[in-house]
């Protein structure tokens, strides 16, 4: 597979190179047109909000499909500004009822859906988003939170489709949803829902789909992404290549982004940029390259305006934090970022071996988390772009508590070897490897990718393993493989990322809470009380007792360790000297639009 990769990186530059050759010759009559051109390390899944589970497919669907709010680029902390919105939405005093206005004149991009006539966004485009969560078919990503919200009729709606060859019911009224006019929808929750709004800055929850796009594509929506954004998508080789280009649909809008007072470098771009139409750049051109060194020699030789540098080059780059000076001479920007994110490995509650919550299974899962060596892995494989993991609630977002410390991140192979023999997890033909107490074969099957970095992540798990007397194997696959079996619940272990796209620990605590199994809670851990503390942190308004149900819920998952938490990642990003505007806020979806490019600049660069 290494040599696959070696063969095609030179491809990517060759290809930039050649894209590039036209606009040299232009530059003296023609202005030449922007294009942005970066690499993800991971295949895109498809397009669909509903249904893609992952952060790399988001990243596209984000700049096509539109919610009604979205993040302020400068503001900290995070600011909810308006999308489609005609105004921020009114919540009740009592949280249970929200009233959300859309602006006029707001038009779907051109598609053979819409028989040639300009589509315009309409409140009803939301009632129908809203209800795709429930429709059993989709197996949306976004229904176990949603759900939770309680919007008045649609669980019962679903549950009227589950297990039957009906079809969901799309025009059935219901009670949470009520489309007051063209512009007006007002949502009834059964309980108080006071971050709602939030939901709506993301395009999982409430992206605008066209019920016409949905209907003609049917199950090729994932391939047929149809949006209200600033791009649509032009071009797609399934993981291998993806072109967005300009919307000619996309509406007026102007940078007029609002950074503190006491920000000075975001008062500064904000002056350059004010004013700039929309997006600024007219066509963006994604390469799928899982390999990191292609990937960083590919930026590096000019194929890429911004990169997330690879954690094997983050020294080269950013020597004690702080931009080489071989790039720095070359004008590039380095972009320090920290993520409200979690790197986790899962185990499957429902496995045979790992999972179940007797007191046995319970001691294996925690003797394999105080087996494995975390500090090690931030020391070795992340270079220290990382912060250690003390549960699921991250930086950045309300609940994290930096000077917190739990015992996830110990690192004590003789307490672990204790805990196995203690349990009865001993050696019984002397291989040294481990049995179960039942006398059968221990041994753990973790998922992973062919990739490098993931090759290292295996080496030190198979080398702590050992230690303890516990024998693993890796199932390799490509991660979108990986991702329908996880669906499916065949994978034993997995080591994912999660990322919180609002200011709020719900999102990443939702991935513990049993009603999402096989739906955002990859690990199917199913426990009442978990998942009474996680109801109170949905219906509590902030405040110390939604802080108390917090914590409570950290404490039950380190206890009953049904996943371990590893890191929080700091993202070590660099741009090209010729783009501007790279938004150092990890909650802004959809943030090509805010982004520009110096052609000339581009050109002249060696």
């Amino acid at each position: 597979m290494r040599s696959s990769f070696r063969r095609c990186w030179p491809l990517v530059v060759l290809a930039a190179c050649v894209a590039a050759a036209p606009v040299r010759a232009q530059v003296a009559s023609t202005p030449p047109q922007k294009v942005l051109r970066y690499s993800m390390e991971v295949a895109e899944t498809g397009f669909d909000p509903a249904q893609v589970p992952d952060a790399y497919s988001r990243e596209i669907i984000d700049n096509i499909i539109e919610p009604p709010l979205r993040y302020d680029l400068l503001a900290r902390p995070a600011k909810l500004r308006l999308a489609t919105a005609a105004a921020l939405p009114e919540m009740s005093a009592d949280f249970r009822e929200l009233t959300l206005k859309i602006r006029p004149g707001i038009f779907f991009a051109d598609d053979p859906a819409f028989h040639g006539r300009a589509r315009e966004l309409t409140a009803l485009d939301y009632a129908y988003t809203l209800k795709r969560h429930f429709d059993p078919r989709l197996h949306s990503v976004a229904y176990a939170d949603l759900r939770d919200d309680d919007i008045l009729g649609l669980q019962a709606l679903r549950e009227r489709a589950a297990g039957r060859d009906t079809p969901f019911d799309y025009d059935a009224p219901v009670e949470g949803l009520r489309v007051v006019d063209r512009y007006t929808l007002r949502i009834r929750f059964g309980h108080p829902s006071p971050r709602f709004p939030l939901k709506l800055a993301e395009s999982v929850y409430a992206g605008a789909i066209a019920r016409e796009v949905a209907e003609m594509y049917g199950d090729s929506i994932m391939e047929h992404p149809v949006g209200t954004g600033p791009y649509r998508l032009a071009e797609w080789r399934r993981s291998s290549f993806i072109a967005l280009e300009r919307n000619p649909r996309f509406r007026d809008e102007f940078y007029d982004e609002q950074p503190a007072a006491d920000d000075a470098e975001g008062q500064a771009l904000a002056a350059r940029l004010h004013g700039r139409r929309e997006p600024m750049i007219a066509r963006v051109e994604v390469s799928i390259i899982e390999e990191p060194q292609p990937s960083w020699l590919a930026y590096l030789g000019g194929a890429f305006d911004l990169t997330l540098v690879p954690y094997e080059f983050a020294a080269t780059a950013a020597p004690g934090g702080r931009l080489a000076p071989n790039l720095a001479r070359r004008g590039m920007q380095l972009h320090l970022v920290p993520q409200p994110d979690v790197l986790y490995t899962y185990f499957n509650m429902e496995d045979p071996v790992v999972g179940g919550y007797t007191p046995e299974r319970v001691a294996l899962r925690r003797a394999i988390s105080l087996g494995y060596d975390n500090a090690e892995e931030i020391r070795l494989l992340r270079k220290p772009l990382a912060i250690p993991a003390q549960g699921l609630v991250a930086p950045l977002v309300a609940g994290y508590d930096p000077a917190w410390r739990s015992s996830m991140n110990d690192y004590d192979p003789v307490r672990a070897r204790a805990l196995l023999d203690l349990y009865g997890y001993v050696d019984i033909d002397g291989d040294g490897y481990r049995e179960t107490p039942g006398g059968g074969a221990l041994v753990l099957h973790m998922a992973t990718q062919p990739d490098t970095a993931a090759r290292q992540l295996n080496e030190l798990w198979r080398k702590k393993m050992a230690a303890i007397g516990i024998r693993i194997v890796f199932e390799r696959r490509q991660w979108p493989e990986q991702m329908k079996q996880s669906r499916a619940g065949r994978l034993q272990m997995w080591t994912l990322g999660a990322s919180s796209d609002a200011p709020d620990p719900e999102d990443l605590l939702a991935l513990a809470y049993g009603p999402g199994k096989g739906e955002g809670n990859w690990s199917r851990f199913d426990l009442p009380e978990y998942n009474a503390a996680f109801r109170k942190i949905h219906e509590l308004p902030d405040g110390p007792e939604r802080a108390a149900a917090i914590l409570q819920a950290q404490k039950l998952l380190l206890a009953w360790m049904p996943m371990k938490t590893h890191l929080h990642r700091v993202r070590l990003v660099l741009s090209q000297p010729w783009l501007e505007g790279y938004p150092a806020n990890p909650f802004v979806s959809g943030w090509w639009r805010f982004l520009d490019i110096d052609p000339a600049r581009r050109v002249a660069t060696p």
